[in-house]
Parts: C-alpha cells; structure tokens; sequence
C-alpha cells in the first residue's frame, strides 16, 4: 500500500479546463455589441420625438420600440449572460420562459384594451 497523497490541481489546470468548455468573445466583441446597444438605444430614443417623426411612423412607435427591445435583449443575453454558448437545452428553457412572459404580457395589454385607441381621448 502507498502512502502517496496527491496534490490538488493547481488553479492554472482548473481555469483551462473551464476555459475549453466553450469560447468566450474576444474584448473588441464586447466593445463592437455595446456600440450596437448604444446605437439601438439613441433609436429608442428618438422614437420619443414625434414632432420629428414623419406621420406615417408616429403610429408605428410602439412595434417599433418593441422590436428594438427585442434585439437588445437577445443581444445582452446572448453575450453577456452568455446563452449563445450554453447548452441548447438551457437556451431553450430561457427562450420558453421569455416566450411566455412576452404571451402573458401582450394577453393583458390586450386586456386592457391597450391596442384599442391610441387616438381617442378617454
């Protein structure tokens, strides 16, 4: 019998092998998705500016604010919380949850006749 205790890995050995389940993205990545959040964000906030708006947007501000969210969530998410690089079965359990608030969400707009009269006085 051996009396030989192994020595624990060292941290180097632990990082690596945590580093190899998946590839993070580079900085100049980060640096290229905040500029594209920035730029989806002035959107949004132009959106705000009506009187600048031509007329035939003014009625389309909310989808169009919408759709926005939207892409800045997958991005932030995607990236950020890392679910691009997660296990497809953890990816695919957020974007239910996500898909079911969103359902819940419109369902009681709808309930509150939200969409009914953006233009009449109540």
């Amino acid at each position: 019998m051996s009396d030989t205790v192994k020595a624990p890995q060292s941290m180097e050995t632990e990082t690596s092998d945590h580093a190899s389940g998946h590839e993070h993205p580079s900085e100049k990545q980060y640096i290229i998705i905040a500029l594209i959040l920035a730029a989806l964000t002035a959107l949004e906030f132009g959106t705000y500016f009506s009187s600048v708006l031509p007329d035939f947007l003014n009625g389309l501000a909310i989808p169009i604010l919408i759709i926005l969210m939207v892409i800045k969530f997958y991005l932030v998410a995607a990236y950020f919380m890392h679910l691009k690089f997660d296990n497809p079965l953890l990816r695919r359990v957020f974007i239910a949850g996500i898909v079911l608030s969103a359902v819940v969400y419109f369902v009681m707009l709808q309930a509150f006749r939200f969409f009914s009269g953006f233009n009449t006085p109540v």
